[in-house]
């Protein structure tokens, strides 16, 4: 696929319909990459429906496998095609005859091949037809690594030692899951130890712990995999050190990770290490976690990865030599193991950071070995660090093409809410709200403003609350070119210093914007509220409004806090806010959970740099807990009503209570450290825990519990709301039975969805028939659920890479203000993690974690997580050792350096305070 869709792969291609449909059934997202090749304007690809056609249409023979019958079909395509072309290009008389085009088969399946050449068919291999091309060498690193074997002279696959334990077949596989005797989960690497991974599977409340890489057996982080067991008498407790695979494995030779004879012993030594990590201290029954061994893997989480050539394993020659050779790269992510690549490009390809994807992982080879994909540029240039981010997350950033544009309004910006009329099909059941004190509150800098309120005093003595969102779904129609491409994306993706757009700018900052002094359709909801702000009606209509003002968060707050102001605006916030407070106040008396994360703001030089100047705490105020407390009242309104009329289809959005045992090590580390009961039998219950967690001496510390509190969560996740149990649809979070995202249809589709529903359960719009399919639902919960949850990596990964700018530019000032070098930031930091071999932390003015790694051995007290560490040299005899403990105030130094295989930038924390970790 890399190589079809390179511009340097110009052939015509013929992809026949039984091709097609069997790249449907294997991979979606292939599926849809052949099909953009059709509209392609630089390609010429074409579907030849065979299926469809007398002539090439077969039928499936008793006892032939579908892959039997599908070659047959290909071969059959490609044997008429050839016939049909000579038909097509008769001799003309008095000239010499020309020989028509030729149809070759060009396919990877030496069977195949084997075959169709019997049957005097033209047939070649990829890789044989593109070393007939004219400059070769530029288009052979796209190729698998799959069909490289008929060109490597070594000794068969049968005769290499198998290093890993071949996996059981499928049907196997799966029956042993069924009888319970195996496990299915998605894998997941250790980031400090590359020699531990886990599955987390329903039947253990702890995950199954798989300790060294035979265990792992080729798994890669994201892999559904099936995992046995072992016996109770041999389960452990995880290590607790970090072990780097950058540092282990640097000595390792790239040209013969592929054929290990002469090393088949590295299991044992690396299997004997992680074990004496492991057992260094006897465990606790109660830290002691299942341990087992992958035996298959039942869907693979292989794509293109982002990685950068490992230059400690190139040959002497490599910066200078055009031979293929053979090499590492290395993943941006730490989770992922080393590549092992054949390239002719290497010279070039040093200091930039590439695509690279896997292709295949035999049993006895020590590594994955994949292709070159293309390069992205060179390693800490901006735009190469952001293209890479954004395909590390698998964020679609292509622009918008025609077929999506051409679903735009003609009008284009000057579309306007056309004059009220009762022919107008715009204000069809749509109540005019336009002389409502309508505002909006949002963030600095916010375009795509999707809600706004309002809140006024009723006859009655009640209040009138109301919250309207942009009406998207009047733009944006079903199995549109424009909506299959928003379901697609999921989500908006905030960067830094862009935005990711779900839907075209044209919408999301313009006609679906909620702008002050502009009419604009809406959904509107709005409420009848005591003073006690007990619900006494809610109601749902499309609606026509006329935001008065658009507020930032400050903005707001400074209005509300003047008493001098008593215009309609500030009177309907004020109200909004007392509102707010008492809704609040009813959610944390129900068990919410006022919970943390580590928000930063970064300020820009300006929008056209885009370089960092200087990074802060985002401040929180109470507009923006006003904000909060109307959307989650309009999110569990919402829910409430389409989970009523659509018991089996509702799109909905829930949070699971944690496994009790996700908080055991917090709860042990409070206890032992600061001598807090941490209670998590409820949400209402740990939130009263989390509240006494106060030490006076240090402001910070509940915060800082909060965010480790945070960590013990499980991810909230949309689901269709006849996937599950009843019993299941709350969220742990906001102690509410049932909820949704309502609220944000711009930047999120599962809110285009919900209000297609509730304009469905309000007879405004007939439901589409796609929202009646339960199955058709779940497809597209679990591409939202994915799309949601890289976008929210990608966003904290953006301000990692801002923070580290920020932090260079901070420290080159530093020395040019001492005249030294080297001297890097110094912050504040609170210790979360102790290993035996160095600390985790956290510096809560940068939000930013960090690993600092002693390089001599420390006294380590892992029951107690402490660390003993030397008094520095010289020191007096009667000083004792410097005692390190999770929860400790400490000085980090932070320096931005050059790593000198990568050339690539990256954050290092020493500790100066209370001991220098650079003497240790």
């Amino acid at each position: 696929m890399d190589l079809i869709e390179s511009p340097q792969f110009t052939p015509p291609i013929i992809l026949l319909q039984t091709v097609m449909e069997e790249v449907r059934h294997r991979s979606l997202p292939l599926y849809n990459r052949l099909k953009a090749l059709l509209k392609a304007d630089d390609k010429s690809v074409w579907v030849f429906y065979n299926e469809f056609r007398s002539e090439t249409a077969i039928v499936r023979e008793e006892n032939e496998t579908p892959n039997d019958r599908n070659d047959r079909g290909i071969r059959k395509g490609a044997e008429w095609y050839n016939a049909h072309l000579t038909l097509a290009h008769p001799p003309i008389r008095g000239q010499k005859p020309l020989p028509p085009p030729q149809v070759i088969l060009l396919t990877d399946d030496a069977a195949n091949r084997q075959k169709a050449e019997a049957e005097n068919i033209p047939t070649v291999s990829i890789r044989r037809y593109v070393e007939g091309m004219k400059e070769a060498e530029k288009v052979l690193d796209l190729l698998s690594a799959t069909g490289s074997d008929e060109l490597e002279p070594t000794k068969s696959v049968a005769a290499r030692t198998s290093l890993y334990a071949e996996y059981l077949p499928i049907a196997t596989l799966l029956a042993g899951v069924k009888a319970g005797e195996l496990h299915q989960g998605h894998f997941q690497a250790n980031q400090y130890n590359y020699l531990e991974g886990t599955v987390p599977v329903p039947e253990f409340t702890k995950p199954v712990l798989l300790v060294g890489r035979e265990n792992m057996n080729r798994a890669v982080h994201g892999d559904v995999v099936v995992v046995e067991v072992f016996d109770e008498s041999e389960w452990k407790a995880p290590a607790d050190e970090v072990v780097d695979q950058e540092a282990t494995l640097k000595n390792d030779d790239a040209e013969d990770s592929g054929d290990e004879s002469d090393d088949s012993q590295f299991h044992l030594r690396e299997e004997a290490k992680a074990l004496r990590a492991s057992e260094r201290k006897k465990a606790p029954t109660s830290e002691r976690q299942p341990t087992g061994r992958v035996v298959g893997v039942i869907k693979r989480n292989w794509r293109a990865y982002v990685c950068h050539l490992d230059t400690t394993s190139l040959p002497s020659t490599a910066s200078t030599s055009l031979s293929t050779q053979t090499i590492f790269a290395q993943p941006l992510s730490r989770l992922l193991p080393r590549i092992r690549l054949r390239t002719r490009q290497a010279p070039t390809l040093i200091h930039q950071k590439i695509l690279v994807t896997i292709d295949r992982w035999d049993a006895h080879s020590k590594y994955p070995e994949g292709h070159f994909v293309r390069a992205l540029g060179r390693a800490e240039d901006k735009e190469t660090e952001q293209e890479s981010l954004l395909l590390e997350f698998e964020v679609p950033y292509r622009p918008f093409g025609k077929a999506i544009l051409d679903c735009l309004p003609s009008e284009g910006d000057q579309w306007v809410v056309p004059p009220k009329s009762d022919a107008n099909v715009v204000w069809r059941d749509r109540e005019d709200l336009r002389g409502l004190d309508i505002c909006s509150i949002d963030p600095p800098g916010c375009q795509d403003i999707d809600d706004a309120l309002h809140a006024r005093r009723l006859p009655n003595g009640n209040i009138e609350a109301g919250v309207h969102i942009a009406d998207v779904t009047h733009f944006v129609h079903p199995s549109t070119p424009m909506d299959t491409e928003a379901a697609s994306r999921g989500t908006t993706v905030y960067l830094v210093d862009k935005r990711i757009d779900m839907l075209p700018s044209l919408l999301g900052t313009n006609l679906c914007s909620l702008r002050p002094h502009v009419e604009r359709l809406a959904f509107s909801a709005i409420w009848e509220l005591t003073e006690d702000t007990d619900i006494v009606s809610v109601r749902f209509t499309k609606s026509v409004i006329a935001s008065k003002a658009a507020f930032e968060y400050e903005e707001a707050q400074i209005r509300k806090d003047d008493p001098k102001l008593t215009d309609s605006i500030t009177q309907s916030i004020r109200l909004l806010n007392t509102l707010a407070q008492k809704f609040k106040a009813k959610r944390m008396a129900a068990g919410a959970l006022n919970l943390a994360s580590p928000e930063v703001k970064i300020h820009l030089a300006s929008s056209e740099s885009s370089d960092p100047i200087d990074v802060e705490q985002k401040e929180l105020r109470e507009t923006n807990s006003l904000v909060e407390e109307f959307m989650l009242l309009a999110n569990v309104s919402v829910a409430k009503r389409i989970e009523e009329v659509f018991p089996g289809t509702a799109v909905l959005r829930r949070h699971l209570p944690p496994p009790k045992t996700n908080f055991e090590k917090l709860q042990d580390i409070l206890m032992k450290r600061k001598g807090f009961k941490l209670d998590v039998s409820s949400s209402g219950v740990l939130a009263d825990s989390l509240d006494k967690c106060i030490d006076l001496s240090t402001p910070a510390f509940n915060t800082l519990v909060r965010i480790m509190a945070t960590r013990c969560m499980l991810s909230a996740e949309y689901f269709c709301a006849g996937s599950v149990s009843r019993d299941t649809f709350g969220h742990y979070g906001l102690a509410s039975p049932i909820y949704t995202h309502f609220t944000s249809p711009i930047r999120r589709y599962a809110g285009i969805l919900a209000h297609r529903q509730l304009a469905a359960s309000i007879s405004h719009t007939p439901l589409h028939p796609s929202l009646h399919s339960k199955s058709h639902v779940e497809r597209i919960m679990e591409v939202i659920n994915r799309r949601h949850r890289m976008a929210q990596m990608a966003g904290r990964a953006s301000v990692e890479f801002y923070v580290g700018l920020a932090l260079k530019g901070r420290a080159e000032t530093i020395a040019k203000d001492k005249g030294k070098e080297g001297e890097g930031v110094v912050e504040d930091a609170f210790v979360i993690r102790t290993f035996r071999n160095g600390v985790g932390v956290f510096v809560f003015g940068l939000g930013l974690e960090g690993l600092v790694t002693f390089k001599r051995d420390v006294q380590f007290d892992a029951e107690n997580y402490t660390l003993s560490v030397p008094s520095p040299s010289p020191s007096p005899p009667s000083q004792k050792d410097i005692t390190i403990s999770v929860f400790d105030k400490v000085k980090v130094r932070i320096e931005v350096e050059k790593d000198k295989n990568t050339q690539r930038g990256r954050v290092k924390m020493t500790l100066i305070s209370p001991v220098d970790s650079r003497g240790l």
